[in-house]
């Protein structure tokens, strides 16, 4: 469960702890895996009769993204009946038996659906743009009836734009709900984000689409909180002092209407206070900082006083992520950032209910021991072994709720959870997946050769292919200011290959967030040292586990990830046989983006440091594979074919695959851009990884 702060699901706002400010996250965001040298003459595996194909692991959901109207009487979800083209359901509570209406678009590809009012959706779409030489893609909002009859966008346009970089600015410029004001019939809160009205303040009509400007924030802030009646009470500003960048944490005074500072935090920190939310009393906040063992909690904060009170949930091992308030402002829960992403329930109801659905549902647990990177105390707690259930969506009075079932092994299902306890099931996301073909995914921890534990996720093979040990990837996430959970792969990446005997290790290497400071802070400037030291380190675990033949192994990432795998060309460590770099980016590049922001500068560029692996190509030692997409605006194709051309020079053996049309997200890619990724990175393991294929 995880959206912006202003993202309302049914009667229940979820409040995350994200500032407006860009993130390297968005500049690398994947997954890595990359081959050793040592020989392998294994023939190549035979694929199961009733493994899931590429084409299975990456069609369109049958259903997903469910969401029920506040007043319980509307489900909406995105559909997909051949898996090539994406349309709206709606269905009626209390006829679930009939069939839906059905919305569909030609023009562009529906990426989120979810109701602002009763009977007025939000719909979130992506199309591609090109512009002048700007290739890319645009993401738009728009609010929508019941039957998709009307859209419109949360602001009307302000005219033609004048020149080629003007429309690309305006089509990337989307105006950003704010607050769906649930105790409004008909307005939603709205800030402009265009250039000439950045920072203006709307209420839209979203039966007329009429606007009334309300407020006036310059531009200069982001973070916008608002309070149960719907308004803005918090905000971000951006300052400076003695040349040290600061956010400030901003609360508009209940009585006088004035704006005040509360909480300074500076950008080479990295130690944020958040203001999640306001209590019914216009006294009390929430709040979230890193106060002891590394961890982020949330506190009680008394805003006159300017006083953090007592703590409202801290986790020993695991961040919470924001807050979850009702429509009235009643405090209802806090998540946290455990192995899949977890809720403490603090509405005694809910967590009942949420508890007899688990069991109902057959989640079961199993406690595993864990050394905590940042105190390095050892402990244990649950984790669900093979899926567990989350909160995707409830009516205002939460009386009804739609509840995902969901694991590694197990695409998404939907129930509806009604007043007396009873399940209905919705649907399946993937019903033609047969999950016994699929691999094993748990949590595990195994030491860097420093000593520091690192958290990963490892999958094996179906029981069919034997104890091992097996040919393996090593599949580093991107980011790398970013983690894995304990969930099923969107991507398809980890139980293609673990459907076809290969164990899949997803590390989460130092320079990881969300499993501590220490881990995460451990990472700074450390790209294709320490950090590259950790992957090895897990593949190295795995032959000591007899789980990965030492002559079988390989690294496949994308963006960080491929940078990743990238790098595992060039160090002389013999452990890998071939790389795969989807998307790799380039380390002088990453520091010239950080560098030309100011905040960057200060809270993200010392970080990055270390093995550029674009300049030092010509001393791959392994076949490589390398893809990129052409309308990528993230990290630039040219990165990819730099390091090809330093292939080139050097004579080294390479495959180069440029996919047209595909941006760097997951929300950019079609499912035949994901399937040809699985085919052809198949394609290079069995026959270029040498000597042999893998």
């Amino acid at each position: 469960m995880s959206c912006a702060r202003s993202c309302r699901f049914g009667g229940i706002l979820l409040l995350s702890k994200r500032l407006k400010i860009s993130t390297m996250a968005a500049l690398l965001a994947a997954t890595a895996l990359s081959v050793g040298a040592a020989p392998a003459l294994a023939a190549p595996m035979p694929v199961p009769a009733d493994a899931p194909s590429a084409k299975d692991l990456t069609r369109y959901a049958l259903i997903s993204n469910v969401a029920i109207s506040r007043d319980g009487k509307h489900i909406a979800a995105l559909t997909s009946g051949d898996g090539a083209k994406i349309n709206i359901s709606v269905w009626r509570t209390d006829a679930l038996d009939k069939p839906p209406t059905i919305i569909g678009s030609t023009s562009m590809v529906f990426k989120g659906v979810s109701f602002v009012k009763n009977d007025r959706l939000r719909v979130t779409a992506m199309q591609p743009l090109t512009n002048g030489s700007w290739k890319g893609h645009v993401q738009k909002v728009y609010f929508t009836d019941l039957d998709g009859k009307t859209w419109n966008s949360p602001l009307a346009d302000t005219g033609a734009a004048k020149t080629d970089s003007e429309a690309v600015e305006r089509a990337l410029a989307n105006p950003l709900v704010v607050d769906n004001l649930p105790n409004d019939p008909k307005n939603v809160l709205v800030v402009d984000q265009r250039r000439g009205g950045e920072g203006d303040v709307y209420k839209v009509n979203v039966y007329t689409n009429s606007a009334e400007r309300i407020d006036r924030m310059a531009g200069r802030y982001g973070g916008f909180v608002t309070d149960a009646k719907g308004d803005i009470r918090g905000r971000t500003d951006v300052g400076y002092e003695d040349g040290k960048a600061y956010f400030v944490q901003q609360i508009k005074n209940a009585k006088t209407g004035v704006w005040e500072d509360h909480f300074r935090s500076y950008a080479r920190d990295r130690n944020f206070t958040n203001l999640e939310g306001f209590s019914t009393d216009p006294n009390i906040a929430y709040v979230s900082m890193v106060k002891t063992n590394g961890k982020r909690g949330v506190y009680v904060y008394d805003i006159a006083a300017k006083q953090v009170l007592e703590p409202l949930f801290e986790h020993k091992l695991f961040d919470a992520s924001g807050i979850l308030l009702d429509d009235s402002g009643e405090l209802i829960g806090v998540p946290y950032d455990d192995a899949r992403g977890s809720i403490y329930w603090v509405d005694e109801t809910l967590a009942a209910r949420f508890k007899s659905a688990r069991t109902a549902l057959g989640v079961k647990t199993e406690p595993l021991s864990w050394t905590d990177p940042d105190t390095d105390q050892k402990t244990r707690f649950n984790v669900s072994t093979d899926f567990d259930i989350s909160v995707v969506s409830a009516s205002a009075d939460r009386g009804t709720i739609v509840i995902e079932k969901s694991g590694p092994k197990l695409p998404a299902e939907y129930y509806l959870l009604d007043k007396t306890g009873k399940l209905t099931l919705l649907g399946g996301s993937r019903p033609w997946i047969k999950t016994a073909t699929l691999g094993q995914t748990k949590l595990v921890q195994y030491t860097a050769r420093d000593g520091l534990p690192v958290p990963g996720f490892l999958t094996t093979p179906p029981a069919s292919f034997g104890e091992g040990p097996h040919p393996t990837i090593i599949l580093p996430h991107g980011g790398p200011w970013a983690r894995d959970h304990l969930g099923w792969d969107v991507a398809g990446w980890v139980q293609y290959f673990a459907s076809r005997g290969y164990v899949v290790l997803q590390p989460q290497y130092r320079g990881s967030m969300g499993w501590g400071e220490k881990l995460w802070r451990a990472g700074d400037r450390e790209w294709g040292g320490k950090m590259q030291d950790d992957k090895d380190d897990g593949a190295k675990w795995l032959i000591d586990q007899k789980l990965a033949d030492p002559a079988r192994i390989a690294m496949f990432g994308y963006s960080y990830g491929g940078y990743a795998a990238l790098a595992a060309t060039i160090r002389p460590n013999g452990l890998y046989q071939c790389a795969v770099s989807g998307a790799g980016g380039s380390l002088s590049d990453m520091r010239k983006a950080t560098g030309n922001s100011r905040i960057l500068r200060e809270r993200q560029a010392p970080s990055v440091g270390g093995l550029d692996a674009i300049q030092n190509a010509g001393e791959a030692k392994i076949p490589v594979f390398l893809y990129h997409g052409d309308r990528d605006t993230n990290v630039d194709i040219k990165d990819s074919l730099r390091f090809i051309n330093g292939l080139k020079n050097a004579g080294k053996p390479y495959k180069w695959l440029e996919i047209k049309d595909m941006g760097h997200g997951y929300a950019t890619m079609t499912p035949e851009m994901m399937e040809t990724q699985l085919v052809e990175i198949d394609k290079f393991f069995q026959n270029e990884c040498k000597p042999g294929g893998l």
